[in-house]
């Protein structure tokens, strides 16, 4: 069912693996469908067929109920109770098709307090604790795009349920719903550092942890042509590297691990790093394992020597576009564009 964010991003994923997706739409008005996707957004519909359907007319309701009886998954991204509304929630669909899994999409879950609640990304990720480790130290929390809840909690977790419950289906015959809230999937993404902070290797301070930025060896730096470098020098044989390539003796340099010595380690690094380019520091870096990375815009992310030599671009319409993820060797990997057909003619081909 026509959807945006994170049921884009799923359906995206599953038409990319070779799934036959059909997107049902509302009868459009003007030149936008009544979704809110815009042609900003359309890129990320690669590999659907769209369908308008009217579900306020008797005959497009029961051109969905046939879609629905031959489909093995269904997926919704409206608030609880829409689609029951509408005479197409979980259980009104099993009573044509008991095959069928249903995914359900939204914020919050289909229960609780909050579940006819409006929200987006940075409110799932405030509430389940995953916005306030993000930022620096004296500033508020730095929402993360919304990569984090919308697609990291959002569709990814969905996509997975959805393949769970086809697995279940092949030894029991049945469908089942699947829950998705992306509050529940950016709480999940927190296990490591609520588990660290049980330890007492994790602060609630901001700033003062080894993944927050606050870290020397972890953390991106400017350079002198005001672009910046990543440094993610973790272990000790890394740390090693990214000092010497600094032309820096590592035995010369306080203890990394005392936090108290970050801020002032730190300071040496910042000011190393701004004595040259971003490309510069690049080429100084070549050949060492000292996990050293340009920070790239997201248009010269596509033309890496990297990139290219594993097709990891495609174009989709005018829109370049990442290519289809994870790979597989027999199947999937499609970037097929956009189609739009008739519901009587998908019917017939899923019959």
């Amino acid at each position: 069912m026509e959807g945006i964010g994170p049921l884009l991003h799923a359906g995206m994923m599953l038409a990319d693996l070779g799934a036959d997706i059909v997107r049902v739409s509302r009868p459009r008005r003007g030149g936008r469908s009544d979704d809110g996707v815009s042609d900003a957004d359309a890129a990320m519909l690669r590999g659907r067929v769209e369908v308008t359907v009217d579900l306020a007319d008797p005959a497009g309701a029961e051109r969905l109920r046939d879609l629905v009886s031959r489909a093995d998954i269904l997926v919704e991204g409206f608030r609880p109770g829409t689609m029951e509304r509408r005479g197409f929630g979980p259980e009104q669909c099993a009573r044509v098709n008991p095959r069928l899994v249903y995914g359900r999409m939204t914020g919050w879950g289909q229960s609780g307090p909050l579940a006819h609640t409006a929200g987006h990304d940075l409110n799932y990720l405030a509430e389940s604790g995953a916005l306030h480790p993000i930022g620096p130290r004296d500033t508020a929390p730095t929402p993360p795009l919304n990569y984090v809840a919308n697609f990291g909690g959002g569709s990814m977790f969905l996509v997975v349920g959805l393949l769970a419950a086809l697995h279940d289906r092949s030894r029991t015959g049945l469908g089942q719903v699947v829950d998705a809230a992306m509050i529940d999937g950016a709480s999940s993404l927190t296990s490591l550092v609520r588990s660290w902070r049980h330890a007492g290797r994790w602060s609630d301070v901001r700033g003062t942890n080894l993944l927050d930025g606050s870290a020397p060896f972890y953390r991106a730096y400017t350079c002198r042509d005001g672009r910046f470098v990543a440094v993610g020098a973790l272990e000790d044989v890394f740390y090693d590297e990214f000092v010497r390539g600094l032309g820096l003796d590592p035995a010369d340099l306080p203890d990394r691990w005392d936090r108290a010595r970050w801020p002032r380690l730190t300071e040496r690094f910042v000011e190393i790093i701004a004595r040259r380019d971003r490309d510069e520091w690049v080429e100084a870096f070549r050949g060492r394992d000292a996990c050293l990375s340009p920070v790239l815009t997201l248009d010269e992310a596509t033309a890496t020597e990297h990139a290219r030599h594993r097709q990891a671009f495609t174009t989709s319409g005018p829109v370049t576009m990442p290519a289809p993820a994870p790979r597989l060797t027999r199947s999937g990997a499609v970037a097929a564009p956009r189609t739009h057909d008739d519901a009587d003619a998908v019917i017939g081909r899923w019959a």
